[in-house]
């Protein structure tokens, strides 16, 4: 180790055949695990006629049946776990909103495997010996925090588990503690932002040199907003709680083209959203993930819903992933054009006047739905002024001209929309009275 960066591991220089070789040992042993391990797999794979055995090569991975959140709800809570749950130790879940929360269980082993990756993704995206990470991601059931908090431990660095909330606190502590790292949303980094600002306080100025974010799409103008607004370098992380967590991919800062994949121990997919089938790299489509080394919860074939394209590798010989900026379950449908959050979110960006903080909510007027971005204006400018008015008007225009819908824009005052501690809830649908 040098004076200044951590060394890469071998596998991340290895070459593409050395890659493709670990991945399919790693391969066929995960589903042989899962069959023989878990009750739920057995059963999905003789309903379709195939085995274990079936797989000779990466591409015979296609003759498998996907895995989906609802293959989770249906086997709540242990059902699709592969080793005893009294061998997990830990257990988390996800928020549950639209239904049975999704369960997912840890062996010791996954757990040093998640904090391997997460400590590989760390160091990808810029830390140095020594740095200090202030964790604002929340702790608990939700993966985030404690993702980052053992990955970062991993790599030998001194971690703030701070979690979500308490922003006025949260600046205090970047303030006096002085850490080089932050790792949350894109959306509570502009609340931190905020309050910096509230507090009369130059967030350039701070100690902050590096933001990892995660989470939530979000778009490269979101990340030149927040690099020149907290003078930070901001850098993307990917992960999903079925999947292991935060960690499976991670963008490389000295290249910021999309998150890289931690191949060995993720492989992945990309499939038509609509027929299932696989798509060539660099096609667009819904991204799959199949774990390759995980004990207690092998995930094979799960369809995330993210949106994004696979490109070769190159600050790493694994592929990267592009960034991705929807999610097939996060579309809106308005008067038959789709549409996503992160669309509206660029254009917003593009109005000075106009602050990234924004919701869209949908309504329904007689047989039609209607869109309603609600956007604050940006600290300084009141939100009933002819500036601010000119800007919602260029923003109507821009979502008409460049996404192909009309939009009624609510201006709203700052902090007048609902801020986050973990995930921004950028789409409001109102379309359906609770209940009906």
């Amino acid at each position: 180790m040098n004076a200044r960066t951590f060394p890469l591991e071998p596998i991340e220089k290895a070459s593409i055949d050395e890659l493709r070789a670990l991945q399919l040992k790693r391969l066929q042993s995960t589903l042989r695990h899962a069959y023989s391990n878990s009750p739920a797999y057995r059963k999905k794979y003789d309903a379709a006629g195939v085995h274990p055995d079936d797989l000779r090569s990466l591409a015979d991975l296609r003759k498998f049946p996907f895995t989906t959140k609802l293959d989770l709800r249906d086997n709540y809570p242990f059902g699709m776990f592969a080793v005893p749950r009294e061998q997990c130790v830990r257990i988390h879940a996800s928020s549950g909103t639209t239904g049975k929360p999704t369960v997912v269980g840890y062996t010791q082993n996954d757990i040093d495997t998640w904090a391997h990756v997460m400590a590989r993704s760390i160091r990808a995206a810029g830390a140095r010996p020594g740095d200090m990470v202030h964790v604002s991601y929340g702790y608990g059931l939700f993966t985030g925090g404690l993702g980052a908090h053992y990955g970062a431990e991993r790599l030998g660095l001194t971690v703030v588990p701070f979690g979500g909330g308490q922003t006025e606190r949260q600046v205090q502590l970047i303030h006096d503690f002085r850490p080089d790292i932050i790792m949350v949303t894109p959306s509570y980094m502009l609340a931190i932002a905020d309050e910096f600002d509230r507090q009369g306080l130059d967030a350039r100025a701070s100690s902050l040199r590096l933001g990892i974010f995660g989470a939530e799409p979000w778009t490269n103008d979101m990340r030149l907003a927040i690099q020149q607004r907290m003078g930070i370098e901001a850098v993307d992380i990917y992960g999903l709680s079925e999947v292991m967590g935060p960690g499976v991919a991670n963008e490389c800062v000295e290249t910021k083209d999309g998150p890289t994949i931690w191949e060995d121990h993720f492989y992945p997919e990309i499939v038509n959203p609509e027929t299932g089938e696989p798509v060539a790299d660099g096609e667009l489509g819904e991204l799959v993930f199949t774990s390759l080394t995980k004990e207690a919860l092998p995930i094979i074939r799960y369809r995330t819903r993210d949106l994004t394209r696979l490109l070769p590798g190159t600050a790493r010989t694994m592929r990267r992933m592009e960034k991705i900026t929807g999610r097939s379950d996060d579309m809106m449908i308005v008067r038959g054009v789709n549409v996503f959050p992160t669309q509206i979110e660029e254009l917003i960006l593009r109005q000075a006047e106009l602050a990234p903080h924004y919701q869209c909510i949908l309504t329904r007027e007689g047989p039609l739905d209607a869109l309603t971005v609600a956007v604050e204006a940006s600290q300084g400018v009141a939100h009933e002024s002819s500036e601010a008015r000119g800007a919602a008007d260029r923003l109507a225009h821009d979502i008409k001209a460049y996404i192909g819908t009309s939009a009624r824009i609510e201006l709203r005052p700052s902090g007048g929309i609902e801020r986050s501690m973990g995930k921004a809830r950028r789409v409001v649908d109102q379309r359906r009275a609770p209940g009906a």
